[in-house]
């Protein structure tokens, strides 16, 4: 009776270990979800210098071994960290990842082949045998290509399906032929098929597209966009030919860490119920800006990085038209030194109007995120965007062109109907930009109307709890399970162990003070709590549960490594089967 999926997540980064982008955002997030349904959910990503000493201290060495990237002999290092429910595997290589940079790297085609091909070897060793190996981005394109072609003979591997997350096909880890040999070890038929190359070079991404069970991106309209020429990046005829296993889910944001009512990085709490919290936070970013204090005039804000992929180009054409308007603008990032300059002068020339904040930084994020009025995100195109589910989780309104995730999450505001949570506009043109800006700001000078839409964006859920039961909807898809069937299973597990929890099974000698715990019923955080069973046990007692079937009796124990007579015979007291 299956009750619950096994997944492992595989990503190059995750929050809050290492980040450069969403990527680490989500597989720091949809994993937690994912579990908080039932599922175990586990991740992995390399074992980066750059992951802060707190969390560096903690990690638990699991083992390690030797593995084989084309010719050269490589130590592969796991370590383990749980955080919020979920273990997270650490791939520990410092040849590879005690680099400066996690991915301007000369021989980056090898570190994450190398990494792909250590996740695959790692399960076995683990004892963690997945149904689901969901895979993200380039970094992790040749895994699906390795588990076919090197594993899927073993019993082990034989039913393990791959779902491939495509989160930005701009950066699709291009590289020359020689790696086909060199690096992934692969027998020249994949390139004459034309399976892993792309303009006469190796190509991470596809081998992902192609050799993946299915294809996900972070958007429904993303999803349709990348099959034409325009969004493409040279891969849309790739995405048509696969298109029938080609699915859009919109990414989330974490709801418990980014709530105004509790939110300490803010400088007052608020919610839809009371706006007073969101005033303040206006009349202190102001400030700390070095802006007038108005509350008359609206604040636009753009938290993004400064490429022309941002719909920056739209920006330059219109910027002092744009600032003729009564409003003042706070700008928060980094990126292409055009841009940077350009926000610079611009801030020089409007002082009074504009602070141009050039650096990241995630705290100031947050006060701006809070005490804008509207935020702008005019992107040329945008797989999902974050920033403008931030912005309506703190009330401010986003203004974002039509494009792929911002399409998909953001309604423009009807004036009739009142209907909308935001300001859209559809073509790539500055002043089709403009004149939704003076429509929000007309709005903006309408304080009745201008709060209902605050209220009403408030109101709309992107946390992770949606796309978590839409991935785990495919999941069961892929693999030919009933989802209503697996709930129920689920369901009748939990009666059971409550049941079970009602029992009379008492510890011997200690009468009603402990109940003992049923083996086959327990989750690790149960056996956990038990003297003499720590985390790394706990995994191996439900590992070896899932592989071999309940257990019988309870000498089965003594079949797990790391159980002898002395521990078996305290562990007879506390537990039942």
């Amino acid at each position: 009776m299956k009750n619950k999926l096994k997944i492992l997540f595989v990503s190059s980064e995750v929050a809050p270990f290492a980040k450069t982008g969403g990527l680490a955002d989500v597989a720091g997030s949809l994993p937690q979800a994912i579990k908080e349904e039932g599922h175990d959910i586990r991740v992995v990503m390399p074992q980066y210098r750059q992951i802060p000493w707190d969390y560096l201290q903690n990690l638990e060495h699991q083992l390690h071994f030797r593995t084989r990237v084309g010719w050269r002999d490589n130590y592969v290092g796991v370590n383990s960290l749980e955080r919020e429910g979920v273990i997270n595997y650490f791939i520990d290589n410092k040849n590879y990842f005690d680099r400066d940079s996690l991915y301007d790297n000369k021989d980056k085609h090898i570190q994450f082949a190398y990494f792909c091909r250590a996740v695959l070897e790692m399960l076995p060793k683990i004892n963690f045998q997945p149904d689901i190996i969901h895979c993200n981005d380039w970094q992790t394109g040749p895994l699906s290509i390795m588990l076919k072609e090197n594993y899927q003979t073993y019993d082990f591997y034989k039913d393990i399906k791959t779902v491939y997350t495509i989160h930005n096909l701009r950066y699709q880890g291009v590289f020359g032929k020689e790696v086909l040999d060199d690096v992934l070890a692969l027998h020249s038929k994949y390139w004459d098929w034309g399976v892993v190359c792309h303009d006469d070079c190796i190509n991470y991404m596809k081998m992902g597209i192609e050799m993946s069970d299915m294809i996900t991106t972070v958007s429904k309209t993303y999803a349709s966009e990348i099959k034409t020429p325009y969004f493409g990046e040279g891969l849309d005829y790739v995405l048509r030919m696969n298109a029938d296993d080609l699915y859009g889910i919109v990414n989330g944001i974490s709801y418990q860490e980014n709530d105004p009512t509790s939110d300490n990085r803010i400088y007052a709490n608020y919610s839809a119920d009371n706006l007073s919290g969101k005033y303040e936070n206006k009349r202190r970013l102001q400030e700390d800006m070095g802006l007038p204090i108005r509350e008359d005039v609206p604040v636009i804000s753009l938290i993004s990085r400064l490429v022309e992929q941002k719909g920056l180009d739209l920006i330059s054409a219109i910027v002092d038209e744009l600032l003729q308007e009564d409003i003042q603008l706070i700008i928060l990032g980094t990126g292409e030194y055009f841009y940077e300059e350009m926000f610079k002068d611009i801030g020089r020339r409007y002082p009074n109007k504009v602070a141009a904040n050039i650096r990241y930084d995630s705290n100031l994020a947050q006060k701006i995120y809070a005490g804008s009025d509207i935020f702008l995100m005019p992107s040329k195109y945008e797989p999902c965007g974050l920033g403008q589910l931030f912005s309506l989780r703190y009330g401010t309104i986003p203004l974002v062109r039509e494009t792929g995730g911002l399409n998909d999450t953001i309604k423009s505001y009807n004036e009739v109907t009142g209907e909308g949570n935001g300001f859209t506009f559809k073509n790539y043109n500055a002043h089709d930009m403009l004149y939704t800006i003076r429509r929000a700001i007309n709005l903006y000078h309408q304080p009745e109307l201008w709060d209902k839409l605050v209220r009403r964006a408030m109101s709309f859920d992107f946390s992770w709890n949606k796309s978590a039961n839409e991935y785990i909807e495919l999941y069961c898809r892929l693999l030919g399970i009933n989802q209503e069937e697996l709930d129920k299973n689920k369901e009748l597990e939990a009666k059971v162990l409550k049941l079970n929890m009602n029992s009379e099974n008492k510890v011997e000698g200690l009468g009603d003070l402990i109940q003992k715990v049923n083996l086959n019923l327990a989750s690790k955080e149960n056996l956990t709590e038990l003297k003499g069973i720590g985390p790394h046990l706990a995994d191996k007692i439900i590992n070896y549960r899932s592989q071999e079937g309940m257990f019988k009796n309870l000498d089965e124990l003594k079949k797990i490594k790391g159980v002898g007579n002395k521990l078996f015979g305290e562990l007879k007291k506390l537990l039942t089967y």
